[in-house]
């Protein structure tokens, strides 16, 4: 019999909070098993199975997890949102020039390397875990069945995370890797994008198979059979994807073979594929009725400056008549976007959300807040940290790009133009007063000198962006001194530029996505609300399914996921109103033209915008760039900001956009895909290293 050395993650006791802390108990690492022990022992002890589950679930964190701390997840930074950290912005300048974990001494090697290794711990976990829980005899054997289940949804998901961030990745024995073999047996090499794109949709159907189509309130952060088929589209949507489908330019990513990693040849079927995945899913909902977008009704009166009035948007017809999801007559557009990030849901609460890690706040060495060693917490929960001003106890050194700021439409779904609107508004009005109220119906700004322009905008621009001039309610602490504090970003301002120290939003222009009201963290009484990371939800979903359908230019067959059935699938307009129109209606803008939908780049280009608003700051728009393949054309543009040199004497020429000092950016070809370390690289004689990145031989 086999020994396996191994450390399994112990199920930590019932925390407080069940809504949102529960669901992630088993992520929890505070014990260890060090002695060697054999499967039997293991896996004929129920608490023992479990535990070694457990080990999977906690590589979801530290640098796996998917919002939440640039210590741990910087690629939630892209052109959209900057983090002013070390000495005035260097750690974010260094990982946009693409200066990290290549093994080159800069002082960030430490940095964003565990992903690799925790990934494939995790996945061995899982594999060992599919061949031998069946044994377990104190668990019953549908209670073994869903765990399996889970342990198959686990290994996919890591190779999804895997492949995402590197690219095509070595595939481990089915059974889990032995560690007893020879350095030489344990030398696997990569194998094609294709193939681990094919392997992870295999594992996401044996989950689906097995997994149920809901979880009650203490298991609301592990997967459901629509998490697995919403996965499964997802993989296939990027595995159809120019960086990965007929990309020639990626013909010299190779192993010691020579074989190509990246197909050669475009091939459309892999958008049907993509599409009858998607249709997979949206199929399957439809019946369960498991996940929809998040709405909330009308608010008629303000509750307080917290829970303002709704802002009806401006009348377009029919969409202003009639109730969600065929228009927004019936809910109000900000507080249904701002709710499903902020905490205002628990996870049993929000049916947008079709996966989360829960508050998703352990560091790379996983212990627990209440023990010695603990690290701060790296989740969304820290995020909001770092966004709150100064003033409100926070970090106030993550800002949103003029580039993002300018990408959200005016209330009436048309696009920015800041020359235009301003001409509109006409000489002296400038920044809201008293007087000028009238000109700007469709926002809650304060009528003491913001700048208009931000007014008139898109719901998802409030629910967004800390716009200078914003009022932060803080409402938690019971010290009335620290409520509703406007924020201004202007030098000199409590919150504007310093030249001392790191602590100022260096584009002027803060980030409001997942604060919640009662968010602040100084005074009495208090708090952060706990949220979870929206790592997986069902607006991204209908989008990729919307997009996909966008790229077919004849019509396939393509069986369903359990092969019942055979689709029909083709280029439709109707299927992408139904991936796009939801995701409208709730933010209150009209669909788009039938002359959009009728043009495939028209179309794309909305997608490409669409998605840029949405999920801004979810960790989409870096791979996004990078599948879709315009990373070069975006990501090399240098960032642009506030000119945050002006005091409020001189606040006009605050908002003339300036390239943001000492932020240089450019993009080369090796970003498209990260490097191997040289740890791994040493300890793999057969792997070879993303093309561009430094190989050590």
């Amino acid at each position: 019999m086999k020994k396996y050395k191994y450390m399994i993650a112990g199920v930590a006791a019932v925390c407080a909070t069940a809504a949102l802390t529960s669901c992630s108990d088993y992520l929890d690492t505070d014990k260890y098993f060090k002695d060697q022990q054999s499967l039997e022992h293991i896996f004929n002890n129920k608490t023992n199975t479990l535990e070694w589950l457990s080990l999977s679930y906690s590589r979801l964190q530290g640098d796996n997890i998917e919002i939440g701390h640039s210590d741990q997840n910087p690629t939630n930074f892209c052109d959209d949102m900057t983090f002013n950290e070390g000495n005035n912005g260097d750690r974010y300048r260094k990982f946009k020039l693409g200066e990290y974990g290549d093994g080159y001494n800069n002082g960030y090697d430490g940095y964003y390397k565990n992903s690799w290794p925790w990934s494939y711990v995790a996945i061995r976990q899982a594999s060992v875990f599919i061949h031998n829980a069946h044994a377990n005899e104190g668990l019953t054997q549908d209670e073994i069945d869903v765990l399996i289940g889970e342990a198959h949804f686990l290994r996919a998901y890591f190779y999804w995370l895997l492949i995402r961030k590197y690219g095509p990745v070595p595939i481990m024995p089915d059974e889990g890797a032995d560690f007893s073999a020879s350095y030489d047996d344990m030398s696997y090499p990569r194998n094609t994008f294709d193939e681990c794109v094919d392997f992870i949709c295999k594992d996401m159907i044996e989950a689906a198979k097995r997994l149920p189509d809901r979880r009650d309130n203490l298991n609301s952060a592990r997967p459901t059979k629509g998490a697995a088929l919403a996965m499964r589209a997802k993989v296939l949507t990027y595995a159809a994807s120019p960086l990965y489908n007929g990309n020639t330019e990626m013909a010299d990513f190779t192993d010691k073979t020579g074989r190509q990693l990246i197909s050669q040849e475009y091939d459309e079927r892999k958008w049907a594929l993509a599409v009858a995945a998607g249709k997979d899913f949206l199929d399957y909902n439809d019946q369960a009725g498991v996940y929809k977008i998040h709405t909330v009704g009308v608010r008629k009166s303000a509750e307080d400056t917290s829970y303002p009035t709704t802002i009806t948007p401006p009348v377009c017809e029919p969409y202003s008549s009639l109730n969600f999801p065929d228009g927004w007559a019936d809910i109000d557009p900000f507080e249904s976007y701002r709710s499903v990030f902020n905490g205002e849901l628990s996870i049993a609460e929000n049916e947008e959300i079709i996966f989360t890690r829960g508050q998703n706040d352990r560091g790379n060495n996983l212990t627990p807040p209440d023990k010695e060693g603990a690290e701060e917490d790296k989740g969304v929960k820290q995020l909001v940290k770092h966004q709150l001003p100064n003033s409100l106890g926070g970090w106030n050194i993550h800002g949103i790009t003029q580039k993002q700021c300018d990408a959200y439409d005016m209330a009436d779904g048309t696009p920015f133009d800041i020359d235009r609107v301003m001409a509109e508004y006409g000489a002296g009005n400038e920044f809201t007063n008293a007087r000028n109220k009238n000109l700007h119906p469709y926002d809650h700004l304060p009528d003491n000198g913001v700048y208009m322009g931000y007014a008139n905008r898109e719901p998802r621009f409030y629910a967004s962006v800390a716009y200078s001039g914003t009022i932060w309610p803080g409402a938690s602490t019971t010290e009335d001194r620290y409520h509703n504090q406007q924020i201004f970003y202007y030098r000199g301002e409590n919150d504007g530029r310093v030249n001392s120290n790191e602590r100022w939003v260096n584009t002027g222009i803060g980030v409001m996505k997942y604060v919640h009201p009662y968010d602040i963290n100084v005074g009495n009484n208090a708090l952060l609300k706990d949220k979870p990371d929206p790592a997986l939800r069902y607006a991204d979903i209908l989008l990729l399914y919307a997009e996909a359908v966008n790229n077919l230019t004849s019509s396939h067959e393509v069986q369903s996921w359990d092969g019942t059935q055979t689709y029909t699938v083709s280029r439709d307009v109707n299927e992408m109103r139904r991936g796009v129109k939801p995701v409208r209606m709730r933010a209150g803008v009209p669909d788009y033209k039938d002359e959009v939908y009728a043009d495939r780049d028209q179309f794309f280009n909305a997608i490409v915008h669409e998605r840029q608003v949405e999920l801004f700051a979810e960790n989409q728009r870096y791979f996004d760039l990078r599948r879709w393949k315009i990373a070069e054309e975006h990501e090399s543009e240098q960032i642009y900001g506030c000119n945050t040199l002006m005091d409020k004497r001189n606040a006009l020429e605050f908002y003339n956009p300036v390239r943001v000092p000492k932020l240089q950016t450019s993009f080369s070809r090796k970003q498209y895909f990260w490097p191997v370390s040289w740890d791994e690289l040493r300890r793999n004689k057969n792997l070879t290293q993303a093309p561009g990145w430094r190989d050590y031989e």
